[in-house]
Formats: structure tokens, C-alpha cells, sequence
């Protein structure tokens, strides 16, 4: 090779260099299969020189007996010109003769006549401190990523079990910080002893732990994970002290690779949550039919999830009337998201809500149905003046600092009138800071931002909810009206929440009214507003806008 073509090398090292900082770089001249790498690599994987002839078989000598045919067939094809890059993962040799996983991305640099000349890329080094959590000394949240990336692009069937524990705030407040982290240290023994030699153990965040196996199916997760709940319920030591401690559980079987990891993640937290929130710590599972047309299909939550990324295409709003009780005029009406493409059809929101709003895009989301909501909200203020418009807000939005700037910027870049919006949340949103709450809703009253409780009685602090935060409207759940008229339980549950509500100055609204019958039944209990089926399905603005009601 010339010396010009060296200088050349060498320059375009440098420049690479200052942009990928913590990689270790690679730059190959691919005209002669010479290349220029990183001393900082030469130094910890003991390479031969940073300077170096056929570096693709040198390198290939270095990385793990199991991960070589891929990583060769990879290297063959993008000298052959059938590949521009890579994106790998594999575990490399290091100095010392252990082994790290190291994440390999590179892209094929073409001449003025599109033939390849150069191959450039970055390795970056997982067997650093940050990809181990210092607590207990498992691989963290990052090495689980990493490792979830390398299931995925290897296809490898892999069943992947979330556990955690229940009511940690309270061994925190009772024996301190230090003693918690003990107490983290000890579970994590207990869940390796128990899932040894079936897989690998991660720290999650906060309680939270992941097992990651390539044997174990759904039902022998289920019988380890009730093996680790035994031994934590009555033989589990801190310090010579016993404890009982509670646990979650959720397990999926990872089965389909066209997918990214964070919808892997968010899927997980989405049973897990389940399990705490839902069953009591009974072990939850992610039901992934091949078929993809099942209520939880991951591939249809991963197109979803990135259907967000894509400026939240695809997405559309649906809107249901909400009228008066007494003279079914019209009040507002909620919105409701719903996705559809070509390939799916139209998916409504039970099949993608609860998972997504695990999920750190869900804000983005939520954003856009609110920005939408009041764009479609000012064409029905023309015709109804006074209608109110009923947005649904997640506990992910909720505890977000800015959400509170940002549903004033939407109203000013909508031109929306606030005293018309309606704000519903859930009673799961008592899991934040009460007193940010309250100060949040505050804000939003003192601008005429209405707050509705949604869902009222289906949750376990629904009571508590209306008792400390300023509610204007309790939104009683269809369970509890579908058989009113021939259910005194019914009848006695509709009027203690009517009565609840009026000693905290709150409207009542029932959903899920079907007949007149219904109506007429329900009038008696003091209701304001009702919703359902009766007046109208949910139906696009389009549709709505030329009802008359």
C-alpha cells in the first residue's frame, strides 16, 4: 500500500476517533485488506499492532469458538459486496484470557464508483464496570439489553422470567438504605441458587430481576419461581434476621426476532405490574401466539411501539358523546385512541395501552393524542359551544415534570379553551407523590381544567383518590350498571358512589348505558351524565360531526 493511501487511512482513524469516544475504531482499506485499530484495543485484547494486514481473520482468532461462524459469515459477505455493514454482537477474548461481550457496528464506505474502499466501525466493550451492577454483582439493565440484542439477531428460542419484590420502600424506611441493599444482595443469592444452570441472572431497575434461559419453558419457570417464593416466604435471613418478603412474577417466551428490546422490556414490565397490581404475585405470562392476532401479540406491539418513533403513524382518534342526564343533550365527548395499518387492520386500545404505557415512548403518545384531541375539539366547539372534551392521561404522563407545561403549550398551539378540556385519570396515578398531584390539579382547575376520575371502584384506592385529590366528575365503570335493574348489589354499589361523590362535590357519569331502560333506572341514583352505546359507539370526528344530538 502507498504512502498516500496510508495518510489517507490514517486521517480518516483520526477523525473517527474524536466522534466515537468510549469504542474502541476500526478503519480497513478494503483495496488491500489493511487496516488501523485503536491502541486502546491493541493494549486490552493484546492484538498484534495497530497496524494490521487481513484484520478480519486476526480478529476472528480473538472471539469466542460459538460466535465465530457468524461473525465469518458476516466479514465474508461485506468483502464480497453482498453486505454495506454490521451490527453484531459477540464475546471477544480480552488480555488477561477472559471473555467480554462486545457490540460490533460497522458500515462499508464506497468510492466515486460505488465499489467498496474502506470499512469503518466502532467496537464497544461490555466488560466494563457500568454493565455490572455494584449492588448485588449481577449483570445490570445495560448487559440485559445487550444480551437481549444478541438473543434477537442469533434467533435464539429463549424464555426470559421477571421477578421482584413487593413493598421495598417499607424495608428501606424501617432498617435503612444500607440494610435494603443487604437485603438485595440476599435475594439475589436466592435467585441464583435456585435458577443455577438454567440461565443468566440480571439486576434490573429498582426490585426488579430478570432471568434470562435458553431450556426453561412456562411451566417449569412457574415452578422455580414457586420455589424462590417459598424460600424467601419462610427461610430468608438479613443479618441474622428472618424476613418474609413478597414477591412479583412474569415470564415470556421469546420466539419472534423481528422485534427491538425495548419492546421486549416494556412487554415485561407489563406482566410484571400485572402480577403485582392484578394477582397477587401469582406469575403472569405473556401470551405470543405465532398467529400474531392474539390481544397480546409482541410483533403487533412492536410495529405499534414504532408507529410512535414514525411521528405516531397510524394512529387515529375515536370520540364517544357523553350527555346529560336529565335532558340528553350533549356534554362532550371522550377520546379514544385506536391504530390501524394494512397489515393488522384496526387494533384497539386494550390490545396495546396497557403495554406501551410501560414504555418511555408512551409520553410521545400521549402528547399527540392530546394535541389531536383539541385540533379535532375546535371544529366541534363551532357547533357546541359548551361541550367538554374528555382526554385520558396515563400514569406515565403523570409523573413526567413537564407534562404540566406541556398540556398548557398544546392549548396554545391549539387554540384550544382550557375551561373545554376534561382531563381522566385513573386511581393508579395515587402511586405518585400526593402532594405533587395536588399541586399539579390545582393549576389545572385555576385555568378551568376539569379532572375526571375514571374507572371509579375497579381499582383498590379509588376512595382515596376522591378523598385527596380535587375531582369534579367520578365516572362509574360499565361492571357495575350492566345488570342495575335487576341487581340490588348493583344498586346499592351506584348509589353509594352517587352519595360519595355529592359529600366531595363531584358530578357522577356512568359508562357502558345500552337502553333507554338503563337511563331511566339510573336517573333515580342522581347520575349527570351518562355514556354508552345507547347514544352513539365511538366513531371518528367525522362521523360525530354530523350527528345531531
Amino acid at each position: 500500500m502507498d504512502n498516500n493511501r496510508l495518510k489517507r487511512l490514517d486521517s480518516m482513524f483520526e477523525t473517527f476517533s474524536i466522534l466515537a469516544e468510549g469504542s474502541y475504531i476500526y478503519l480497513c482499506d478494503m483495496k488491500h485488506d489493511f487496516s488501523r485499530w485503536s491502541k486502546s484495543a491493541v493494549d486490552y485484547f493484546n492484538l498484534p499492532d495497530c497496524y494490521m494486514k487481513n484484520a478480519g481473520t486476526v480478529w476472528e482468532n480473538f472471539i469466542h469458538p460459538d460466535d465465530r461462524e457468524a461473525y465469518r459469515k458476516n466479514i465474508e459477505d461485506i468483502f464480497a459486496g453482498k453486505d454495506n455493514g454490521h451490527d453484531m454482537q459477540y464475546r471477544a477474548k480480552a488480555g488477561d484470557g477472559n471473555y467480554v461481550v462486545c457490540t460490533c457496528k460497522g458500515a462499508v464506505i464506497r468510492d466515486e464508483n460505488d465499489e467498496p474502499e474502506y470499512f469503518a466501525g466502532a467496537i464497544k466493550n461490555h466488560g466494563s464496570l457500568s454493565y455490572i451492577d455494584t449492588i448485588t454483582g449481577l449483570r445490570s439493565l445495560y448487559g440485559f439489553f445487550d444480551d437481549i440484542k444478541s438473543i434477537i439477531w442469533k434467533k435464539k428460542k429463549s424464555s426470559i422470567i421477571i421477578t421482584g419484590i413487593t413493598g421495598f420502600s417499607v424495608i428501606n424506611d424501617v432498617h435503612g438504605y444500607k440494610f435494603g441493599n443487604k437485603v438485595l444482595r440476599s435475594f439475589a443469592k436466592c435467585i441464583g441458587s435456585i435458577f443455577s444452570g438454567y440461565g443468566d441472572i440480571y439486576r434490573m431497575d429498582g426490585t426488579k430481576f430478570a432471568v434470562i434461559s435458553p431450556s426453561v419453558d412456562e411451566q417449569q419457570a412457574k415452578e422455580l419461581y414457586n420455589k424462590l417464593q417459598e424460600q424467601v416466604s419462610h427461610n430468608f435471613f438479613v443479618d441474622g434476621e428472618r424476613l418474609s418478603i413478597s414477591l412479583n412474577a412474569g415470564v415470556m417466551v421469546l420466539k419472534d426476532f423481528n422485534i427491538e428490546s425495548e419492546t421486549i422490556y416494556s412487554c415485561l414490565k407489563y406482566i410484571y405490574y400485572e402480577s403485582k397490581n392484578r394477582r397477587l404475585g401469582d406469575m403472569v405470562f405473556f401470551d405470543n401466539m405465532e398467529n400474531g392476532r392474539d390481544r397480546n401479540s409482541i410483533e403487533t406491539i412492536n410495529v405499534i411501539r414504532n408507529s410512535v418513533l414514525e411521528n405516531c403513524k397510524g394512529f387515529f382518534l375515536c370520540y364517544q358523546p357523553i350527555m346529560y342526564a336529565d335532558t340528553e343533550k350533549l356534554k362532550g365527548m371522550e377520546a379514544l385512541i385506536r391504530w390501524k395499518n394494512e397489515k393488522y387492520g384496526t387494533v384497539p386500545p386494550v390490545q396495546f395501552v396497557p403495554v406501551l404505557e410501560q414504555d418511555v415512548l408512551f409520553p410521545e403518545l400521549g402528547k399527540w393524542i392530546l394535541h389531536q384531541a383539541m385540533t379535532d375539539g375546535k371544529i366541534f366547539l363551532e357547533k357546541y359551544p359548551d361541550f367538554i372534551m374528555n382526554v385520558n392521561i396515563s400514569y406515565a404522563q403523570l409523573e413526567k415534570s413537564d407534562f404540566v407545561s406541556d398540556v398548557f403549550k398544546i392549548l396554545e398551539e391549539t387554540g384550544f379553551p382550557p375551561e373545554n378540556l376534561c382531563l381522566e385519570i385513573t386511581e393508579r396515578c395515587r402511586l405518585l407523590d400526593i402532594n405533587v398531584l395536588n399541586n399539579m390539579f390545582s393549576i389545572f382547575r385555576e385555568h378551568g381544567i376539569k379532572i375526571a376520575l375514571d374507572d371509579f371502584g375497579t381499582g383498590f384506592s379509588s376512595l382515596g383518590v376522591l378523598r385527596t385529590l380535587p375531582i369534579d366528575t367520578v365516572k362509574i365503570d360499565r361492571e357495575f350498571v350492566k345488570d342495575i335493574e335487576k341487581s340490588p348489589s348493583d344498586q346499592n354499589t351506584v348509589k353509594f358512589i352517587s352519595s360519595l361523590a355529592e359529600s366531595f362535590k363531584a358530578e357522577v357519569c356512568v359508562e357502558g348505558v345500552e337502553t333507554a331502560d338503563m337511563c331511566d333506572f339510573l336517573r333515580n341514583y342522581g347520575i349527570k351524565s351518562f355514556q354508552g352505546y345507547y347514544y352513539s359507539k365511538p366513531v371518528t370526528a367525522e362521523e360525530l360531526i354530523t350527528k345531531n344530538f
